[in-house]
């Protein structure tokens, strides 16, 4: 089954890079970026989590929690967070099961090899814990811009 705008947006609770439990349902009343990247230190990831950071007042002006999610541990999570000084917490989907749950997890091929792993997706979730928007073509530098765009004014 393919998510689409309009559907609920599947619950989850996931540890973060201390071990804290991060629950979707947490943030009801509240716009949510759930955004799926496929692992921590790499080019596009990085790009993308510094566009995120680099954005996130704006997500703040506007009452929007950003939320991002990998298949890394909570190590890598640690260091990536420190290293670029990232704001929002990262969840360790190991097994990608909560990824699978959002279409955002599957095989995938690089350079000859084929392997399972976490798509680059994004979804907003709206306040009442519906999809509002959802991005399976994701520019990794420009994403959280355009985010924002979609958003309009606080």
């Amino acid at each position: 089954m393919t998510l689409k705008i309009g559907d609920p947006a599947p619950d989850f609770a996931l540890p973060d890079a201390t071990g804290k439990r991060v629950h979707l349902s947490d943030f009801r009343g509240q716009t949510v970026v759930v955004y799926f990247y496929p692992r921590d230190n790499t080019s596009g990831c990085t790009k993308e989590a510094c566009s995120f950071r680099d954005a996130y007042p704006d997500f703040q002006n506007r009452n929007v929690a950003v939320l991002g999610i990998s298949a890394d541990d909570a190590k890598a999570h640690q260091k990536f967070t420190e290293k670029y000084q990232l704001p929002f917490p990262l969840l360790c989907d190991e097994g990608g099961k909560v990824a699978a749950t959002y279409g955002s997890y599957g095989l995938k091929k690089f350079m000859g090899k084929e392997y399972m792993g976490v798509f680059r997706h994004t979804f907003v979730i709206a306040p009442d814990g519906t999809i509002a928007q959802i991005y399976r073509k994701v520019k990794p530098d420009a994403h959280a811009t355009e985010i924002l765009q979609a958003l309009g004014d606080p």
